[in-house]
Formats: structure tokens, sequence, C-alpha cells
């Protein structure tokens, strides 16, 4: 089988699959499967596969049928330019995402201490320390699984980083001057209405939002000002309607300066507020 064969007959089975974007799919699997550039596709398409390649790209093939997401297949996705390893114990890194590290960057300084959590593969905080390696952070995660992720993803990009397993705050010493989170807010209800790759094969504990989509936001704007030191930064990844909601979760902890981001869509993406003075303090005296 050739490269130009393989990758037309890659994207007729995905298409009857019903994969969407059959043909960019089979595309990144055959890559994939026989470590081909596009550029010696381009030049040498009727260049024949090897029959470990071929193999390798068959068994690609079939899992995508199956809707098992790409990513899980190659085993990596690419955020912020780096490269993740990947698995069914974490979300995939989206690029979404990339604006909630684009806006901690903006306040991130050596020498500061940062908590990421709900880390998963850890593409948050380890993004956050690439592009500032004298910043401390730490990730925390409930599942055992994603936390083995990340530290994979530590070891595979040389960046140190100390993970917490727990509940959010729990196991979580020492305070910080900027905590970022992505924690799971899609609406229980809602689950079922998002792609079969996603609702089927991601993690559900880290889609899960409970009936409102608030609930972790709530526990984190309870918790958070115990472990921001006074004037730090708390940024948050939201749904795209719930900027207003967050903010009066944030206000209502009293947090000030808070602000909406929004993402190359120009929908609500990130919501970011600054300890503030008063009530907080006063409790914690």
């Amino acid at each position: 089988m050739t490269l130009r064969e393989a990758c037309r007959e890659g994207a007729v089975r995905l298409r009857k699959a019903g994969v969407p974007e059959a043909e960019l799919d089979a595309w990144y699997l055959l890559e994939w499967a026989s470590g081909v550039s596009r550029s010696h596709y381009l030049a040498y398409p009727e260049e024949k596969l090897g029959e470990e390649q071929e193999r390798r790209f068959s068994e690609g093939l079939a899992k995508r049928e199956k809707r098992i997401p790409l990513q899980y297949i190659t085993g990596e996705q690419e955020f912020m330019g780096l490269s993740f390893l990947v698995n069914d114990q974490v979300l995939i890194p989206r690029q979404d995402t990339e604006i909630l590290v684009e806006e901690a960057l903006k306040y991130l300084k050596p020498g500061m201490r940062v908590l990421d959590l709900c880390t998963g593969s850890g593409c948050i905080l380890l993004s956050l320390l690439h592009f500032c390696p004298e910043a401390e952070g730490t990730g925390a995660d409930l599942s055992r699984g994603a936390l083995e992720t990340a530290g994979r993803n530590c070891e595979r990009l040389g960046i140190q980083a100390e993970l917490v397993q727990g509940d959010l705050f729990e196991n979580i010493e020492g305070t910080f001057d900027l905590i970022v989170s992505n924690p799971p807010y899609i609406r229980r209800a809602e689950i079922q209405e998002l792609m079969e790759e996603v609702r089927c094969r991601e993690p559900y504990m880290a889609l899960d939002g409970h009936e409102d989509g608030l609930y972790f936001y709530r526990r984190i704007a309870e918790e958070a000002p115990r472990y921001l030191k006074p004037g730090g930064l708390l940024c948050l990844e939201i749904g795209f309607d719930q900027a207003e909601s967050v903010s009066g979760l944030l206000r209502d902890r009293g947090f000030d300066e808070i602000e909406t981001v929004r993402d190359l869509a120009g929908l609500d993406r990130v919501v970011r507020g600054r300890r503030g003075p008063g009530e907080t303090e006063e409790k914690e005296n």
C-alpha cells in the first residue's frame, strides 16, 4: 500500500464510521504510524508503507472507528507549543485553555508560587513553569492516574513540580501568589449532549460540574482566600455562559479587580480576581 492509498483508504473508513474531519484524522494517523512528514508525503506519495507501518496504521484506524480520540491513539497533544503525553486518565488539552495560561503568565514572576487545581495532564502548570522557570509550582488532582500522567510530563519536559493527590485544596500546604484551575464545569444534564469522543472516552470526573456546573467554582471561591497571599491572583477557566455566576461567587468572597477574558472566538473563557482585604482576612485572624 502506498502513502497515497493509505491516506485515501483511511479517510473512507473513518468517514463511514461517522468520524468528523475524517480526511484530517486519516492523515494524522498515517503520520503517526509511518513517521512520514507532510512534505515527504507530498513529494513521494507513491512510496510504499513497510509492513509494520501498515499494521500500525490499520490498528490506529480501527481504534478511531470506535471513536477513541485521536490523541489517545497517538498518545500526545500539543499545548502552548509543548508536547504533552495524554491518555484516558486525563482530559485532552484544548487550545481554548491556552487563554488561561496566557492570562496567568501576565502575572507570574520569578520566585512566585503557583497552584494548579485539577491539574490533569499538568498542561497548565507545566506550561506556566516552562515560560517562567524560576517560579515554583504545585499541581493537585483527585485522580491518581492523572497525577501519574502529569509526573511523566514533568520528566518529558524536564520541569520540576510538586504533585499532590487530593480533592481540590485537600493536602495542600502553604500559600501561593497565583492559583489557576480548569475545573469540571459541564452541567450534568448536558454531558450526554457532548460528542461521543468526549462523553464516552474522556474521564467523566473531569467533566462533571454537578447540576448547575458551578459546584467546583463555589468550593474554590470559598477556600482559595486561605491559600492565596494578600493581593494574590485567582484565574479560572469557565464555560461560555458562566462568567456572571463565577464573578459573583468571587465577589461574595471578597475578591477585587474581577475581570472576564474572552477567547479567540469571542466567548467568555477566563474569570480572574485578586484576593482582597476585609472579611477574608478577619476570618483568618
